[in-house]
């Protein structure tokens, strides 16, 4: 592994960043102002800086770590689609965000229409509330600007600010790209978020009183409170990192297993970008969110218990020299990018002067054999998920193929003049046999892929592949019509609907992806399930389900459908189950129905 100053690299200019720090440290000491609005000379970036808070009631606002689900109406791509789960952020930095938006969304639109580049930033506390303005901008953006990255988000000792399924769904939609986070070796306030407030709530707000009045001299006693924080977070800190690495290495530790039951783990996990600044000129930067994690733990140890006031002191002083040490640090330009974690050297060997850049840098960060290995395991784990695509890649072909069978048995029931619902759930020849065997293959193949998602054993760009999506959505249309009839052919309907008890993830998953590619909102009625809900009607009362408008809602999407090319040709014919249930609705409502052009009386 070598230096690599392309490939992974920062990515943008060193007065761009420069300034974005320096902005971001001015916002501070705003009177009345949530940001800075500031314009590069010579450029077309435009910084806008937020400015951090430091009280503890800004930071954390309820429950032991502060965090809330995000609000999906302003963030609609911040859940894992398939699992449909909500990612939980911190609740107060996400209400001091919306606080300023509206005025921000006045501001930034302005510079957009002067073609604009759009950077977000914030030291501290205030790196969260730029991340969550680069969401909004991002999630809301237009969609042709292509390659364009329109909003960066530049961050300098940034809390921690979501969790797993929040740096999970910005993968997914491809905007780790747009996230910088820069962190010095011994800062602090990146990790403050590893430990509850009960345990840190004293000592954080007299450290957040250090920064709102900063001085280089630090008073004994503030000195005492900067110990107590630090150690508390560390060790805090610890637990995250080691069960998380138990994890990563499929070897859980029971122990921490055990422990996990009792002592409530930090939800907040990194994404984007990080680069860790060693103190000493070295840049390192790191993209694998997992690695990330273990270097905030790792790279803050101690050597000894002398080092407990050096260290604690340093973490202080490190949180408010961004400025300068980034100065310096972009002037040397040695940038080193951990690319292929899986090969990282386990150990420190040979002399300072045969040593490359990498061990260097590794060893200025005070990554021990323990990391090191912890490093190799998180890139282990992402190699795995891309074995585990490549291998359900090659499924392919099969489902395609499978696909086409299906279409050829609906084909050939059309010609019969039935629909390939109806004729499915007689199983009266063999043509019904071979179609249910391929039924059971397909569902087979779409559940391995499934459990994998589930799992988030997939690279998490894997929901967001248009060929997945578009082959998802053709065997859910497909093939959900044979799993309903086999359902309710079977009365396993007696034991529940088969929307609410019956359906398989196989098709609310595709489905979703559906959904969430084109920014629809969840149907609970869609062209492949109809079908249940034609079965479940005539079990019901009509004065019911006219009151809820289940019939006019039903008879509505089928139409809408019947005219985009959806149904087949036998939907409405005579016998069919559509009119079974349509025979059985009072005349009165039958003569003013949509549908009744489809239905012969």
């Amino acid at each position: 592994m070598e230096d690599n100053m392309i490939e992974g690299g920062i990515g943008m200019a060193d007065d761009l960043i420069n300034r974005a720090c320096s902005e971001s440290m001015k916002a501070h000491k705003l009177s009345g102002k949530h940001y800075l609005r500031s314009k590069i000379r010579g450029s077309p970036d435009v910084v806008f800086a937020f400015a951090g808070s430091w009280s503890v009631n800004e930071v954390f606002k309820h429950k032991s770590f502060g965090e809330e689900d995000i609000d999906l109406e302003m963030f609609r791509s911040m859940r894992s689609i398939g699992p449909n789960k909500t990612a939980q952020v911190n609740a107060a930095f996400a209400e001091r965000y919306k606080i300023l938006h509206k005025t921000l969304k006045i501001e930034v639109e302005k510079d957009r229409k002067k073609g604009k580049q759009i950077v977000f930033a914030g030291h501290s506390s205030g790196g969260p509330i730029a991340i969550f303005a680069t969401l909004w901008f991002l999630e809301n953006a237009n969609q042709t600007e292509g390659d364009q990255i329109p909003f960066r988000c530049l961050t300098f000792g940034s809390p921690l600010t979501g969790d797993k399924i929040f740096g999970h769904a910005i993968k997914r939609e491809n905007w780790s790209r747009n996230f910088t986070h820069f962190v010095m070796k011994h800062d602090i306030v990146p990790r403050i978020l590893l430990a509850p407030v009960t345990h840190i709530e004293g000592e954080l707000q007299k450290v957040l009183n250090i920064f709102k009045n900063y001085k280089p001299a630090i008073h004994p006693n503030d000195l005492l409170q900067a110990q107590v924080l630090f150690r508390e977070v560390m060790k805090n800190a610890s637990s995250v990192a080691s069960y998380d690495a138990s994890t990563l290495m499929g070897c859980p530790n029971m122990l921490l297993e055990t422990l996990s039951t009792y002592i409530e783990l930090s939800p907040y996990k990194p994404f984007g970008k990080y680069i860790f600044c060693s103190g000493n000129g070295k840049l390192v930067v790191v993209e694998n969110s997992n690695a990330v994690l273990q270097m905030l733990f790792y790279s803050s140890q101690l050597d000894s218990e002398a080092q407990d006031v050096e260290i604690a002191l340093k973490s202080l002083h490190e949180h408010m020299s961004y400025e300068k040490g980034l100065q310096e640090s972009l002037t040397i330009k040695n940038l080193i990018c951990l690319n292929h974690l899986q090969n990282l050297p386990l150990s420190s060997v040979g002399d300072t002067l045969n040593k490359d850049s990498t061990e260097m840098a590794l060893s200025d960060l005070g990554l021990n054999a323990r990391a090191r290995l912890c490093l190799r395991a998180a890139g282990e784990f992402e190699d795995q998920k891309k074995k585990n695509e490549s291998s359900i890649d090659k499924y392919e072909v099969t489902i395609a193929e499978g696909l086409k069978e299906i279409e050829a048995y609906q084909i050939e029931c059309e010609g019969c003049n039935m629909n390939y619902y109806d004729t499915f759930k007689l199983q009266d020849n063999t043509i019904d046999f071979k179609a249910n065997i391929k039924r059971i293959e397909l569902s087979g193949i779409w559940d391995e892929i499934i459990d994998l998602v589930q799992n988030y054993e997939l690279p998490d760009e894997f929901e967001s592949r248009q060929n997945w999506i578009m082959l998802g959505t053709q065997f859910r249309q497909l093939v959900e019509p044979l799993d309903i009839a086999n359902y309710y052919r079977h009365s396993k309907n007696e034991s529940g609907t088969y929307m609410k008890k019956g359906r398989p993830r196989r098709y609310k998953f595709t489905q979703r992806w559906s959904e969430h590619a084109s920014k629809t909102e969840f149907r609970s009625i869609s062209s492949s399930s109809f079908w249940a809900e034609v079965e479940e009607l005539p079990n019901k009362k009509f004065e019911v389900i006219k009151e809820k408008l289940e019939v006019e809602t039903l008879e509505k999407a089928l139409q809408k459908w019947q005219g985009e090319g959806k149904l087949g040709k036998h939907v409405f014919s005579d016998g069919s189950t559509v009119a079974n249930l349509w025979k059985k609705l009072p005349e009165q409502h039958k003569s003013i129905s949509c549908l009744a052009q489809y239905i012969s009386h």
